[in-house]
């Protein structure tokens, strides 16, 4: 399976629903919202997927891309993916494994745009959001897009993290996240 991306680019997908791509209208939406944020950027893609959205940031210019993913056939696919698209001047790794764990060892980085699209129906929200706030891996500047369902949104308050906009679209909600 492929997948079309910024500049008309094909990347490879996964077949099934292990790995469920970011909506079309919903990758446009976000990088229309960071549009001025993304060139030169270091952008930690997190449950990464079929890593369309670090894909497309690569294609947009960010200058780092990480991405944490567990499934280890989808690691492969990102990794050729980042790789084809990714120029010279720009920096990208995939790291496989649980994002709660991995998240510990980005201690002391710093992301302008992080992406979080867990299952929908994972219990992976609040602690994840929690631990990037507790690892500061989140700029000054910067912002979280957390992608979930609209109508299963149940978040507590986030020590130092601020709600700062909110999207509908369809049967996917983004919630965005700055510093307080």
């Amino acid at each position: 399976m492929s997948l079309r991306i910024s500049g008309n680019r094909l990347i490879k997908t996964l077949p099934g629903e292990e790995t469920r791509p970011t909506l079309a209208r919903v990758r446009e939406a976000v990088f229309n919202i960071w549009q001025g944020q993304i060139e030169g950027c270091r952008w930690l893609d997190l449950c990464t997927g079929s890593g369309s959205m670090g894909a497309e940031a690569l294609c947009r210019g960010a200058s780092v891309v990480i991405g944490i993913e567990q499934h280890r056939k989808a690691c492969q696919v990102i990794q050729e993916n980042w790789q084809k698209i990714a120029d010279s001047s720009q920096q990208f790794q995939v790291i496989r494994g649980d994002i709660l764990e991995k998240l510990k060892t980005l201690s002391g980085q710093q992301f302008d745009c992080i992406y979080f699209d867990p299952p929908y129906d994972s219990n992976l929200y609040q602690p994840t959001l929690d631990a990037i706030a507790q690892y500061q891996l989140l700029s000054a500047d910067g912002e979280i897009a957390v992608e979930h369902h609209p109508h299963r949104w149940q978040i507590q308050p986030i020590m130092g993290l601020e709600i700062c906009r909110e999207k509908i679209y369809g049967n996917c909600a983004l919630t965005f996240y700055c510093l307080k």
